[in-house]
């Protein structure tokens, strides 16, 4: 599992990464492989606003679709267009091409409130016993 030490990670298998003033989010490589082939992102509207766990877009893969959720509360101020036609990024490079949304957080606080690189890698051993 790769992991990206600049990176806070939510229980729900997100990462979050400061880039100046805003996040910019996407799903874990734990995520990823665990979703298989993603043929399909579904993600928000800049400007739209979400409150921290709120579900945002969709990824869905060969196996199953699932609900990404925003690890931070925040406003949306860029998508990842390049997923419309590769969304298969997200399996690439989840922590580079592949990110799904930039946004404002509404408290920067939170972002602390995200597990570390160490406290997400014992969170998916545990996870998976």
């Amino acid at each position: 599992m790769k992991l990206d030490p600049e990176a806070r990670y939510a229980q729900s298998h997100e990462w979050a990464r400061k880039d100046g003033a805003e996040i910019v989010c996407g799903v874990t490589d734990h995520a990823q492989d665990e979703l298989s082939d993603v043929v399909y992102v579904e993600l928000p509207e800049v400007g739209d606003a979400f409150d921290k766990g709120d579900a945002f877009g969709v990824v869905e893969s060969v196996k199953a679709a699932s609900d990404v959720y925003l690890p931070m509360g925040g406003e949306v101020t860029g998508v990842n267009e390049a997923l419309e036609d590769t969304p298969e990024l997200v399996n690439q490079d989840p922590y580079g091409a592949g990110w799904l949304v930039r946004f404002t957080p509404s408290d920067p606080d939170e972002f602390n409130a995200l597990m570390s690189v160490d406290e997400y890698e014992a969170f998916v051993a545990a996870e998976e016993g």
